[in-house]
């Protein structure tokens, strides 16, 4: 082989070992973040699930305030109340199917 070719093809290497060693660095990235975002994922779950809960329990609050105010609110609470029953007759006529 000529210098000059010896020469490239060192550099060659070079590069070759520089892009695996590259390839390995970004495989092990991609790896953390995909650990990352399925982490990330269970915790919007959660939050997800506790937002729920808190909504439920706001709706709940809600309507126990309705209910305990004075008696320019029964209205609101009548109208609440029918809505609450609707959608129980709802959720019954569902099961009943």
């Amino acid at each position: 082989m000529t210098p000059e070719l010896e020469k490239e093809f060192d550099v060659l290497k070079e590069n070759v070992i520089r892009f695996k060693e590259l390839h390995s660095v970004s495989i092990a990235d991609n790896n953390r973040l995909k650990q990352e975002i399925a982490k990330l994922t269970g915790e919007i779950e959660t939050k997800e699930k506790e937002n729920k809960v808190l909504e439920n329990k706001y709706e709940s609050l809600k309507l126990a305030k309705i209910i305990a105010s004075s008696s320019t609110d029964t209205h609101d609470a009548k109208i609440k109340l029918n809505r609450i029953v609707r959608e129980i007759d709802k959720c019954i006529s569902l099961l009943n199917k």
